[in-house]
């Protein structure tokens, strides 16, 4: 303890939940709180900051780390009840506000007319009620005459408060906000927007520029949609297609082929062009009947590679499967400067579903989806749930169904506690949920410590696999020069937690078999050999690599003078003399960026608020997570959506996010992981090790369930 403290006793006449969580000193004229757990002494802000500081409310105190969950909870709902308090009081004050802009509207209005203010309207005649009933149109106008006859305040408020709306609602207060949110989804209801068309990047923009115009801005008419903002919008958008062609033949670019299934079950590619412009659709075609034929599929290839232009394209991306293959190497065979290479994301997605098929690790996801489906299908559970966690919802959506398998088990185990609080809970003992069988369940399996511990080591096994996932998908920075490493550190960390070499090469033969094509490819190869930070941190002879290195130079510089000097300078960067020698090269190798090459982008922007697993668009990848196999009778009608508390997307309890490419780190010396030795099927056990055949026969449906759920 701090000299000069004096210990000051906690009267009774102090009710704030919170006191009892700390101590109060005197130090001088001031007083100074101690938190009871972690011993943070805390010299002003009152009790309110130890309360953020207990609950891990995000303001002027950091966070406890060793508070209990449940006394964390009771912090927040006591912080969140003082809000209440507080928005209840700002209620009251923008009523007694609009109240005084409407007597200040009418004085105003009355004065401006010249009008003695205790003069009374002209009453409306009671006959005019009758005849309203006579017909539409001259009720109509007897409706207006009616209004007349009465002051608006409208055209009062306009002039005489330009803070209150025509309605008497004052601009910025939570009722005129609630006025305006209900406008919007009046509107997206009736003509059945999808809901997540707020998300758009045009949606606030548009919502600016009408709130810029102020009242009484008038929309456009349909017949102005359909021909003058639709010719400047089309203008736009070709504007921005030569802006992105006209840099083709200066930097290259990348096809990206992109294959859906409809719901009607139709195969159509979509054909996108990337360029460090952006990436731009060219146009969609229809595969249904020669979806099988590589003939065919070659011949397409051939005829957008040609549209494009041969001389700009690098590459020309597609998914791992079969026809693919045999299509994509044959292009590349007859167009000797361009790449063929199978899309990361779809090879990464794989191999997690491949580990999805090992028994012990399928076990434990079908627990942990019997618990997640107990939950979501019932919305008091959900909704207790969801106070426990502070807002963090229970399932992350990913990608696909195999990603939201591994992304969501690493979110339970952050959660970890909270849903423990939530289950030896008297709130819990109490739920008539508790009594179910699967309540039971669901309470045996979060008191399994050997539950939580199997989870763990799930997740350490395929974060490498995930993060990978993540960069490929990240728009800040290209992904080509770091994912060779981001395998390499994959199978290094599967290595590291087993030890025996019999264990762990039943993981790297999944990995190896998924990325057989892209092990020795030499785009990839070339991103790693020419990222400063892990070429210079390699140990050993990495001549395999320049080998590679020196397949791109001879595939895309035909003239063999600039060959020659590319090879030279290929020397001093191996070497690491000349320029590439200096203290500033040297300084610079952590920061310099590799070279703008880019796979297929499947992640969904980083930007993006958290979302919500029960959102329909969401179906496709958490539908094992939320929805019961079967829905008994008694549990039909038991949940009413409206009661159902939305998702915070609160992070507060989650793991602090680190940056994606720096994880990846430096230093890459096993020549193990380098070689991608395969093991033979007596030495790393038949029964635990996925057989190829099980890969080639499963292959057309992952292929296919991938599609499916990221189109």
């Amino acid at each position: 303890m701090a000299s000069g403290l004096e210990p000051v006793e906690v009267t009774s006449q102090k009710h704030d939940p919170a006191w009892k969580h700390c101590q109060m000193y005197k130090s001088g004229d001031r007083v100074q709180l101690k938190c009871n757990y972690c011993g943070k002494i805390f010299k002003g802000g009152g009790i309110h900051r130890i309360k953020e500081h207990l609950a891990g409310q995000k303001g002027n105190a950091s966070t406890c780390l060793r508070v209990q969950p449940d006394i964390r909870l009771q912090m927040l709902e006591s912080l969140n009840g003082a809000v209440a308090k507080k928005k209840k009081k700002q209620k009251l004050t923008d009523e007694i506000v609009m109240y005084n802009g409407s007597v200040n509207e009418i004085d105003t209005f009355a004065n401006h007319c010249g009008l003695n203010t205790e003069v009374e309207l002209l009453p409306v005649p009671d006959t005019l009620e009758s005849n309203l009933l006579m017909n539409q149109e001259e009720g109509m106008s007897k409706r207006s005459r009616k209004k007349k006859g009465r002051v608006r305040k409208a055209s009062a408020s306009a002039i005489a408060n330009p803070n209150v709306m025509s309605n008497g609602i004052v601009v910025g207060s939570k009722r005129a906000i609630n006025q305006v949110q209900l406008a919007v989804g009046r509107f997206l209801y009736d003509v059945g927007v999808p809901l997540d068309g707020v998300n758009s990047v045009y949606f606030q923009p548009m919502v600016d520029a009408i709130a810029s115009q102020g009242s009484g801005v008038v929309g456009p008419a349909y017949h102005d949609l359909r021909s003058g903002i639709l010719k400047n919008s089309v203008q736009e958008v070709r504007n921005d297609i030569d802006q992105c062609t006209g840099t083709w033949g200066r930097s290259g670019c990348s096809v990206l082929v992109d294959e859906c299934i409809s719901e009607k079950g139709k195969t159509s590619i979509n054909f996108l062009v990337y360029c460090p412009e952006g990436t731009m659709f060219l146009r969609s075609v229809d595969i249904t009947d020669i979806v099988d034929s590589t003939d065919a599929l070659y011949e397409l290839l051939k005829e957008i590679l040609e549209e494009v232009g041969v001389r700009n394209v690098l590459q020309v991306v597609t998914n791992c499967e079969e026809r693919y293959v045999v299509a994509g190497k044959r292009l590349a065979d007859t167009f000797s400067t361009v790449f063929w290479t199978p899309c990361a994301a779809c090879c990464i997605d794989f191999m997690l579903g491949d580990f999805k098929k090992l028994e012990w690790i399928n076990t434990i996801l079908e627990q942990a989806k019997s618990i997640s489906r107990f939950i979501y299908n019932h919305g008091t559970v959900l909704n207790m749930m969801r106070r426990y966690t502070l807002g963090v919802d229970l399932v992350e959506p990913g990608v696909s169904r195999s990603v939201t398998d591994f992304t969501t088990l690493k979110r339970m185990v952050n959660i970890k506690h909270n849903l423990l609080s939530m289950v030896t809970s008297e709130e819990w003992m109490e739920c008539p949920y508790s009594k179910k069988q699967e309540g039971y369940k669901m309470l045996d399996y979060i008191s399994n410590q050997s539950f939580w511990s199997t989870c763990t080591l799930i997740n350490r096994l395929v974060d490498p696999l995930l993060r990978l996932l993540r960069i490929v998908g990240s728009e800040k920075r290209p992904a080509m020069g770091y994912v060779y490493a981001g395998i390499y550190r994959a199978k290094e960390t599967i290595k590291k937690e087993f030890v025996n070499r019999k264990d762990y090469m039943v993981y790297w033969n999944i990995i190896d078999h998924r990325w057989e094509q892209l092990q020795r490819h030499p785009l990839h190869v070339a991103g790693f050999y020419l990222n400063p930070k892990f070429f210079y941190s390699t140990q050993g002879d990495i001549h395999l690599h320049r080998s590679l290195v020196y397949d791109c130079v001879e595939k895309l510089v035909p003239d063999p003078k600039i060959q020659d000097k590319i090879v030279k300078e290929t020397t001093s960067y191996h070497n690491a003399v000349g320029d590439f020698g200096r203290k500033m090269a040297a300084r610079a190798r952590d920061t310099l960026l590799p070279g703008e090459v880019l796979c297929i982008k499947v992640q969904k922007n980083e930007e993006q608020a958290a979302e919500d697993p029960l959102a329909s668009d969401n179906i496709n990848t958490v539908e094992d997570w939320v929805t019961e196999k079967e829905l008994c009778s008694e549990d039909i009608g038991s949940s009413d959506w409206t009661t159902i508390e939305p998702p915070y997307g609160n992070t507060m309890l989650l793991l602090p996010s680190m940056d994606e490419f720096e994880a990846l780190g430096a230093g890459f010396d096993d020549f193990e992981i380098f070689e991608g030795v395969k093991d033979s099927e007596d030495e790393t056990g038949e029964e635990n090790l996925v057989p190829a055949v099980k890969f080639a026969s499963t292959e057309a449906n992952d292929r296919n369930m991938f599609i499916d759920e990221t189109c």
